[in-house]
């Protein structure tokens, strides 16, 4: 009853919130996302995001959503993608996101066929799972373990999965996430991976997809699309998710000043040799002697190459070089050195 009662204070306190939400569309049910999923907030740097895969295609528009500052959100068995805008729109304007997630399921009649996990941004999270899931269907928020029919909350993060081959994709999940080191987007992939691993969907892989969210992190810091990665349909959707998770890294992360070595003689020769190997990429870009001091031509001609070959977020303008990028760059040398061969 006291339950209740505070979920109906809320709704009042908030009812501008409601009719907001009444302009978003009327809750559409979509074919069965057979879906395991992990969402999860960095405490300390405010990433949020959520990894997931599923025998289904393109899952990346349907079940993951996050928001900066706010929290996270994942929809998925008979789907109701306005969960994602929704859940969002309630922790935006200060519920947790247990109350944001029995907001929503007060809200839907079909609430038995859904499964959920939200978290908000301070680490507060619970999952959802209807009692009309497809087996083995449950999830875990934190230390909390819910089955069907049942909803429960916790801290850090929420895993969650349907039509799943048992019980130990979850835990993978969770266990995963919480012993692995690194950043938010590490442990989320890491976590995905081992929950594949652990037997995942029953029915197989087809769709895979992480979004993470931190403020400013765009590629030209105007938004906070921190990372986002998509795979449609594919054979071996997380062996896929890993691969491009390191190219993103690469592509978009900014450089780790750990990661920085100067540019000494041998280094500076090096690189002089292969921007001046004009047949590499059809065009010369050092001109000059291969002499081995990093001079202003040789920085510009670095630069110039750097933003051919996309690692423009690395660019520098000293006599520096990510550790990163200069392996890239001798691994792809290589390569197309010994493909002439």
């Amino acid at each position: 009853m006291r339950l209740l009662q505070r979920i109906s204070a809320f709704a009042v306190f908030f009812g501008f919130v409601f009719l907001s939400l009444n302009s978003i569309r009327k809750p559409v049910s979509l074919p069965f996302v057979s879906t395991f999923s992990i969402v999860a907030v960095d405490l300390e740097n405010g990433d949020v995001g959520v990894a997931v895969q599923s025998k289904f295609p393109n899952v990346r528009p349907v079940v993951p959503w996050a928001e900066s500052g706010v929290g996270a959100v994942a929809t998925q068995s008979f789907v109701n993608v306005s969960f994602g805008p929704k859940g969002l729109t309630l922790m935006r304007n200060g519920a947790t996101a247990e109350e944001a997630l029995r907001i929503l399921i007060a809200n839907d009649t079909a609430r038995h066929t859904r499964q959920v996990g939200i978290i908000d941004i301070k680490g507060n999270s619970a999952t959802w799972t209807g009692n009309e899931c497809f087996d083995w269907a449950g999830g875990a928020a934190g230390s909390n373990w819910g089955g069907k029919g049942m909803m429960v909350s916790g801290r850090g993060f929420a895993a969650q999965g349907n039509i799943l081959v048992g019980k130990e994709t979850v835990e993978a999940l969770a266990n995963t996430f919480q012993s692995t080191k690194g950043s938010l987007s590490d442990r989320l992939v890491a976590a995905l991976v081992a929950g594949g691993k652990a037997g995942g969907d029953r029915r197989g892989e087809e769709s895979a997809a992480l979004l993470v969210k931190r403020k400013g992190a765009g590629y030209d810091g105007t938004t906070d699309d921190y990372i986002d990665i998509s795979i449609y349909d594919h054979t071996a959707p997380l062996k896929e998710l890993e691969r491009l998770y390191a190219l993103h890294k690469l592509y978009f992360f900014r450089t780790d000043p750990r990661n920085l070595i100067k540019i000494d003689q041998a280094i500076c020769k090096e690189l002089q040799a292969i921007l001046k190997d004009k047949p590499y990429k059809g065009m010369e870009f050092y001109t000059g002697v291969i002499q081995g001091t990093f001079d202003a031509a040789t920085k510009k001609a670095l630069q110039d190459f750097m933003g051919w070959e996309n690692y423009d977020v690395r660019i520098r303008d000293d006599d520096q070089i990510d550790r990163r990028v200069l392996e890239d760059i001798r691994k792809n040398y290589a390569e197309w050195k010994n493909k002439r061969k």
